[in-house]
């Protein structure tokens, strides 16, 4: 199942014509507050529903979707399409794209990026369990060749259990924002 696309450039000249835009950002709160499109609506990728989204499954108009980089617009643009609903279109390269372009945004506090988080916590898990199979016992090796696992299958079914689980902690949310794990 593939999803439409489009380019924040070409968005932009539509939101410009006045037409009426339905823009969701998948990211977490806190990388929304950071920096967005004014018109986005935030609603986390892992809490993407048809219903999250108030609309009719059965509605005409599309649901853009943009996260950071395209990467999880496109795994909402999937998952959004598996729940029926048929016109859904993925922002190409994400906000990081439209910012680039010189598109407007609305900027805030400055945040660490939801993929810079794996990358630091994978690594420092990887790191630890190393130091430890060297320096204490072997089987600490299991703990590095598990995560290494885990890298191997996001960027396989690009879908990361780690980010998922990260995007759910409290420094990933808006503040008075409670996190529902």
């Amino acid at each position: 199942m593939t999803s439409n696309s489009i380019t924040p450039k070409e968005l932009y000249e539509q939101i410009s014509q006045g037409l009426s835009i339905n823009l969701i950002d998948v990211r977490t709160p806190v990388e929304f507050q950071e920096i967005h499109v004014d018109i986005a609506k935030n609603i986390p990728l892992d809490r993407l529903t048809p219903s999250a989204l108030g609309l009719d499954p059965n509605a005409k108009d599309p649901v853009y979707v943009i996260c950071r980089s395209g990467a999880r617009g496109s795994q909402a643009c999937q998952s959004l399409q598996r729940s029926g609903l048929a016109n859904v279109v993925n922002v190409e390269g994400g906000t990081m794209a439209w910012a680039n372009d010189g598109l407007p945004v609305i900027r805030g506090k400055k945040a660490v990026s939801l993929e810079r988080q794996v990358r630091m916590v994978a690594g420092g898990i990887v790191f630890l369990a190393s130091v430890l199979a060297l320096a204490h016992d072997p089987r600490w090796a299991i703990l590095a060749g598990f995560i290494g696992a885990g890298l191997f299958q996001a960027g396989l079914f690009d879908n990361c259990m780690m980010a998922m689980l990260l995007a759910k902690m409290p420094w990933n949310q808006a503040k008075g924002e409670s996190a529902k794990i």
